[in-house]
């Protein structure tokens, strides 16, 4: 393989100079690109008004991402609600809960927070069962969060505050780099909405979770750079590897398989299949009151035994 010389980073630029991003590229003198392949469009309040969701019905909101708050709040002030202070907040990671004093002031009784993953602040939720939850998300997103708050009958309500949508990269002359990285399916999307002819030639491809890495597989490209594992729990360290050594790296890299939740398996099928099971359903319905029929018919037509008289003996 050859020596990597240039890295697209499909995300912002960081905003501070402290990336491990930066220090990358000056530890290997790489060429260290920025371009988001998606951003995020807040949903119009008057869109959001059409799903007759009360913000003020709820007693807490379950955050999982900045974005999430932005637009929660961003829904609010457009529609003139006054949240009040007794409305609790529940954040997937610790700097989350510190970005909402953009917003409220933070008290520990208000704000809540996981370490960096749902299952981390599942422990608390499970502690506030009396809370009614309001889960702000993307059009796009995953079904764990909510499969895990109906298996656990918390009472909460799902609403699209924002979506994600493609870039328009048609800026770029090419996209000619040693490395892309990509950190969603829809920045692959992104990828040939913008560049519909792309050939990967000798570029290689860094996708970030199952789920990337499978949209990477998809569309036919070759999978060289997978984070996170064991040994690269992030993709600056998963790069890094990568760049030590090129030509010991394999040609293809395996990852784990994403598993699709039993909600997500549901939804994924079309109506036609949706409209059979019901049907089937039906069927099983009116065959076992069938059954059930001709078992009272039976019972019916039994013959009754003739019952013996007994003539009592008169004393004498």
């Amino acid at each position: 393989m050859m020596k990597v010389k240039s890295i697209l980073v499909s995300q912002p630029k960081p905003e501070t100079e402290k990336s491990p991003y930066f220090d990358l590229a000056q530890k290997y003198n790489i060429k260290v690109d920025f371009r988001p392949f998606i951003h995020i469009e807040g949903i119009d309040a008057k869109d959001f008004r059409k799903d007759r969701i009360s913000i003020l019905n709820h007693t807490a909101v379950i955050f999982t991402s900045r974005s999430a708050a932005d637009h929660f709040f961003r829904i609010c002030g457009e529609m003139r609600v006054t949240v009040p202070e007794s409305m609790k907040y529940f954040c997937i990671s610790e700097s989350i809960a510190y970005y909402l004093q953009k917003y409220v002031q933070y008290r520990k009784r208000k704000i809540f927070h996981g370490k960096q993953t749902f299952i981390d602040l599942t422990e608390i939720i499970k502690k506030h069962r009396e809370e009614y939850f309001m889960l702000p998300c993307s059009d796009i997103h995953k079904d764990e969060i909510s499969d895990y708050l109906d298996q656990q009958k918390i009472r909460y309500t799902k609403t699209v505050m924002f979506k994600t949508v493609t870039s328009n990269l048609k800026d770029l002359s090419n996209v000619n780099y040693d490395i892309l990285t990509f950190f969603s399916p829809t920045g692959v999307k992104s990828l040939f909405k913008n560049f519909p002819k792309f050939k990967q030639n000798q570029t290689r491809i860094a996708a970030f979770g199952p789920s990337t890495a499978k949209a990477v597989e998809d569309a036919k490209l070759t999978l060289n750079i997978y984070a996170p594992t064991p040994e690269a729990p992030s993709m600056t360290m998963a790069l890094e590897n990568y760049i030590k050594a090129p030509d010991k790296a394999p040609a293809v890299v395996s990852y784990p398989k994403p598993v699709l939740s039993s909600k997500a398996v549901i939804v994924a099928k079309s109506p036609a299949v949706a409209s059979k099971k019901v049907i089937n359903v039906v069927k099983s319905v009116k065959s076992r009151k069938a059954v059930k029929a001709s078992v009272k018919v039976s019972k019916s037509k039994k013959v009754s035994k003739p019952v013996k008289s007994v003539k009592r003996k008169k004393g004498k």
